[in-house]
């Protein structure tokens, strides 16, 4: 029977990180998804790497400063995922804050960063006008503008996986599901099913980590690890507008009457709207947006751009996700009040699960995984290989021109970037935003040509 030190399941940016982390340090490890790897929760975000400016007012400064040193550190290590761009939150005369409350906040994010970020400013009406044409000026006074990061959310989690993959003795499947765990002394024998072929196999590992995210509070008990609820799933949905739609000259931050944060961020040619804070009552694999939900955002985008151009067709294509928010003993009734710091359990000797968490500060929760995992195994844990750049990079960049797309380099993705699917291509490889099924060309092959060279 195969062995491995470390068998990972779940595959979105917690796990491709551990695997990342564990690899470095010479542990022979495995992961396992049952998709491809970052298509659930992981490229499902606001498509940012942030401090998260709104946890100011929980007064959750940790928080708030580790992901803006680990917002800093990814726009060093990954530019070619990742670059820093202006945000405004536009003030009203009903707005919560005065001027100088959110200045003050807005000096405490910058602080808080060690002064990384590019400084802050305040803008008056007119000013704010000039920088959003699109925004309502009835009752504007102003706006405050800030530095966050925009990034290719399912790219740095396949990256990470290819960087870890690099090392010896280690391995990831997709399309993979784990079927059986038995408990045994000295470790785990795990059965799971390739779901593209369906073959079987089992394997031994010392030990079993689950980062499956949303899916945890049902997975787990399936499988006979002692486990009791955790999570209060969140789900958040998107929108891509046509970049017409609104006129503006950076990212929007929204805070709206029920209290809600929206951001409408123009990259890649077209406009992210989102996101929305809602109880999930529907199966939240392959989760999918609403019509109510949309519409919602929709409402929100012509109440504060009324002079924007959203027409019916300005919507490119939806998303969603479901955020695995850690239930606390006596948390808030409001999604966006629950605390976004993770936990880390261990339900039996050879067992751990985290949960919750920002996308932003990745790394260091698999690093304190990591550190308590790696001394296990009688290896010398290293904490700074992870500060290392990323050795292989995804064949097309996201936000930088590249050479036009050709058969060549289609054969080269499909047998390098663990392509399955013609979804994993378009959507995670070349980060297509456009809906899949509405593709009439792909690199001057049609769908089903494309296709055909997958089944090879």
């Amino acid at each position: 029977m195969k062995h491995f030190d470390v068998v990972i399941v779940g595959g979105g940016i917690n796990g491709c990180g551990l695997l990342r982390d564990l690899a470095l340090n010479g542990v022979k490890t495995l992961l396992i998804e049952k998709g491809d790897f970052s298509s659930q929760t992981s490229q499902s975000s606001s498509k940012m790497l942030h401090g998260g400016i709104r946890y100011l007012e929980n007064l959750d400064f940790s928080l708030v400063k580790e992901a803006l040193e680990e917002k800093n550190l990814w726009l060093k290590l990954t530019p070619h995922l990742c670059f820093e761009r202006e945000f405004y939150l536009p003030l009203y005369r009903y707005s919560k804050y005065a001027p100088w409350m959110l200045e003050a906040g807005l000096f405490l994010y910058d602080f808080l960063s060690h002064f990384q970020n590019r400084p802050h400013g305040m803008l008056n009406a007119e000013e704010t006008l000039k920088a959003i044409p699109s925004i309502d000026p009835k009752g504007l006074k102003g706006a405050g503008k800030y530095y966050d990061g925009i990034v290719d959310d399912a790219k740095l989690s396949l990256e990470c996986l290819y960087d870890g993959l690099l090392e010896n003795d280690v391995d990831a499947l997709n399309y993979t599901e784990v079927i059986e765990t038995l408990k045994l002394d000295d470790g785990y024998q795990v059965s799971y099913k390739d779901l593209l072929s369906g073959n079987q196999e089992t394997i031994h590992a010392t030990f079993v980590v689950f980062t499956t995210g949303p899916f945890t509070d049902s997975l787990l008990p399936k499988l006979k690890i002692p486990w009791k609820p955790q999570l209060v799933p969140s789900k958040g949905i998107h929108l891509w507008l046509k970049h017409d739609s609104i006129q503006t000259t950076g990212s929007v931050v929204l805070t709206t009457k029920d209290n809600r944060v929206v951001f409408v961020i123009p990259q890649r040619h077209a406009i992210l709207v989102g996101t929305t804070e809602t109880p999930v009552d529907q199966d939240i694999f392959n989760i999918s947006a609403t019509q109510k939900e949309v519409d919602y955002l929709i409402s929100i985008l012509k109440q504060y751009f009324p002079n924007s151009n959203i027409k019916e067709d300005s919507i490119i294509s939806t998303f969603a996700g479901v955020r695995p928010l850690a239930k606390e003993e006596s948390h808030s009734s409001s999604l966006g009040k629950v605390s976004r710091h993770h936990k880390i359990y261990r339900p039996t000797s050879h067992c751990y699960v985290m949960i919750g968490g920002k996308y932003t500060t990745f790394r260091k929760m698999t690093q304190e995984l990591a550190r308590e995992i790696v001394p296990r195994l009688n290896y010398r844990y290293k904490p700074n290989l992870t500060l290392n750049p990323l050795r292989q990079h995804s064949i097309v960049p996201t936000f930088s021109e590249h050479d036009p797309l050709n058969l060549k380099m289609l054969q080269k993705i499909i047998s390098t970037e663990r392509v399955k699917t013609f979804d994993d291509l378009i959507s995670r490889r070349l980060s297509i935003i456009e809906k899949a099924e509405s593709l009439k060309d792909v690199m001057g092959l049609s769908v089903d040509q494309v296709k055909n060279l997958l089944k090879r």
